[in-house]
């Protein structure tokens, strides 16, 4: 999953004062290893001549796989798609493809981040959008395939996606962070703004059940669906909004004073033929996970829920999730905010919608009613993490109280089915 939110906008507003500066003084700014042509091999930072777009196309393909812990285990995607070749039993194919997704998802997101950075400000931030989330929407279209039975699996990933980057990387972030470092800040105004559309989309997943409760026996699945849909267009509305708001009118909203991220970067050509490759990757083995999913779960005794809301979140955020608490050590925090912050912002607010439209126009009755449990630790959830960011400050003990959070829904979904 790429970096929405505060490292998407620090990028495009550093880029956008770069170029501008340049305009104003008729000469290049003095900054190393910055590249003003995105790898097309033309014009360095310092007046130069760079080594052609071949020269960085290959950096950044190194930097992107060497550069998380994560991606060793790359070594386990050809296995894994051999598995589901040879037709191997579902506990191998479903292990060997959790652990294959893992790897690709970081990729995936840090690819889309590097195109996203050099076709411009609207149309990158619209490619974030997309592909930001690509696995996890990905997977729920292979699950909704499958029908009717599935939707609470979609769900409860959608859910886990959420709880994962509030509670569980938000967590490591200030609780690592906090141990090096005695107070870390961080804009506090961009976080208030995430923690209120979060609120916004809680109030569409209670909607449907509190229409069920009072409604009756009169309320049908037909009633649910429908504020459902209708909630999806309104939360897909606001999104673009946001991305607005977020890229273009109040990007100052998102980024602290001094806040700086290298750049890597990489030609559109080489980024969106790694997109697609990898894209097809991770729909390959995201359909031998899902088709796997019922015979491990007859095997094994683990409960749907949690798969769906423990497991599945992290085979789409585990690099993500290792990038944010890396930064968040270097006393980056609006970065390792942009990871947990942005990406919950933008589940709820379009990989949510999506799949509500998507089962729409599969004729697969996928719903926002998530049930009172699901709803309610969600609501709680956010009320929590949006208490411990405003002050704009962390330190490790508000970071072990996220975690201790995360662990008390992991032990609620165990016993759920």
């Amino acid at each position: 999953m790429a970096q929405s939110g505060y490292g998407l906008v620090e990028q495009h507003s550093h880029r956008r004062l770069e170029l501008q500066a340049r305009d104003d003084q008729r000469v290049p700014l003095q900054k190393d290893k910055f590249n003003l042509n995105n790898g097309t091999g033309e014009v360095d930072a310092e007046g130069g001549k760079t080594h052609g777009e071949g020269g960085g196309n290959c950096t950044a393909c190194r930097h992107l796989i060497f550069e998380n812990p994560v991606n060793l285990a790359l070594f386990v995607v050809p296995v894994a798609m051999y598995a589901v070749y040879a037709e191997w039993g579902p506990t191998s194919i479903f292990a060997l493809n959790f652990v294959a997704i893992l790897p690709l998802a970081g990729i995936l997101g840090a690819v889309t981040e590097l195109l996203a950075m050099s076709v411009g400000d609207t149309l990158g931030g619209l490619l974030n959008a997309t592909f930001g989330n690509a696995v996890e929407m990905i997977l729920a279209v292979f699950y909704l395939r499958k029908g009717a039975s599935q939707v609470d699996v979609v769900q409860g990933s959608l859910l886990g996606s959420i709880l994962s980057n509030l509670l569980l990387v938000l967590g490591m972030c200030f609780m690592c962070g906090g141990m090096k470092f005695h107070v870390q800040k961080y804009n506090a105004n961009g976080a208030r703004l995430q923690a209120a559309l979060l609120l916004l989309s809680v109030l569409a997943l209670v909607l449907p059940s509190l229409a069920a409760l009072a409604q009756g026996k009169k309320h049908g699945p037909e009633t649910d669906l429908w504020i459902s849909r209708g909630a999806a267009i309104i939360l897909g509305i606001i999104y673009i909004m946001y991305l607005v708001f977020q890229l273009g009118t109040h990007p100052e909203a998102f980024t602290s004073d001094g806040a700086e991220e290298e750049e890597v970067t990489m030609g559109p050509k080489c980024a969106i033929s790694l997109l697609i490759i990898v894209t097809l990757l991770v729909a390959y083995c995201s359909e031998g996970l899902v088709d796997s999913m019922e015979g491990m779960i007859d095997k094994c005794g683990i409960s749907r829920s949690f798969i769906g809301v423990v497991l599945l979140p992290i085979v789409g955020n585990a690099a993500e999730h290792a990038t944010a608490v890396t930064v968040a050590m270097k006393d980056k925090m609006d970065l390792s905010l942009g990871v947990a912050l942005g990406s919950s912002a933008q589940i709820a607010l379009f990989v949510v919608p999506f799949t509500v439209l998507v089962g729409w126009a599969m004729g697969v009755p996928m719903d926002l009613n998530f049930q009172p449990v699901k709803t309610g630790i969600m609501l709680l959830t956010v009320l929590i993490v949006g208490n411990a960011i405003q002050d704009g400050e962390s330190n490790w003990l508000e970071g072990a109280m996220l975690l201790a959070a995360y662990f008390l829904v992991g032990v609620t979904f165990w016993f759920l089915e």
